[in-house]
């Protein structure tokens, strides 16, 4: 707000948000000095990008070395079918529609696919992670380099009508690898293309997803602990508790 009472054209976009007492001006200043990298840009890491840009956060790198098709469109919310016809990248065509909805914030595609090799250079200069990716390996290697370097990051994932997330934190509380060990990992897995999985699935846990990157960002007393499990068909929800394994070969060495 200037000297006469008045919005800057930049900030009336978020009148409605930082009238909100969670955020308010403050808060809208440190979401725009806030850096975020989201680790899948499919039906997930559309959601939480969209969610994201569009409440102002100032930079996000998307992660994804996919190309977009037709059969991402009934649930990949940032995408065409002229996407699709052109086969093109989907962290570049989410970012060229994002520019679009936001031009205040600072887009990064990233056409790669996150490995042991990338994974702490794209993440050391970021505040926070989110996953939305679909297989284990990632996110294992996700919770590694987070507890490394060290930085917050968000578990996401659905299948179904079945949504669940998880905010892990730096300090005493547990990592992924508490929760579910490596070793429990079985290598054939349930997936979206053998069991099928609702727009409305997606979409509503990747909003919580991006609702928990806003909190931690602001450093709010109201950050989640535990994991979040909604089944959005039969009307189930619920949060387990975790607690760290004294015993984890991460987050304990």
């Amino acid at each position: 707000m200037n000297a006469r009472g008045e919005h800057p054209t930049n900030m009336q976009r978020y009148l409605r948000q930082t009238a909100f007492s969670g955020i308010g001006q403050s808060g809208q200043q440190r979401l725009k000095e806030s850096r975020v990298a989201i680790v899948g840009v499919g039906a997930l890491g559309t959601v939480s990008a969209n969610c994201l840009a569009r409440a102002g956060i100032g930079f996000l790198r998307l992660i994804d070395y996919d190309n977009v098709e037709r059969i991402n469109l009934h649930r990949q919310v940032l995408f065409t079918e002229e996407d699709a016809d052109r086969s093109v990248p989907k962290a570049v065509a989410a970012c060229s529609f994002l520019a679009r909805a936001n031009s205040d914030v600072q887009l990064e595609p990233v056409i790669a696919e996150l490995n042991a090799d990338n994974a702490e250079s794209m993440f050391e200069d970021v505040d926070l992670v989110l996953d939305a990716v679909d297989h284990w390996q990632t996110r294992f290697l996700m919770n590694k380099v987070c507890r490394k370097l060290p930085l917050p990051w968000i578990y996401c994932a659905a299948l179904g009508s079945e949504g669940m997330t998880m905010n892990f934190l730096p300090g005493g509380g547990p990592c992924l690898e508490c929760v579910v060990p490596q070793q429990s990992i079985v290598d054939v897995q349930p997936t979206c293309a053998t069991e099928g999985v609702l727009n409305m699935t997606t979409g509503a846990i990747a909003a919580i997803q991006s609702a928990e990157a806003v909190k931690i960002l602001l450093g709010s007393p109201h950050v989640r602990q535990g994991l979040f499990v909604a089944d959005f068909w039969q009307n189930r929800f619920k949060t387990i508790p975790f607690e760290r394994n004294e015993r984890c070969s991460v987050c304990s060495q």
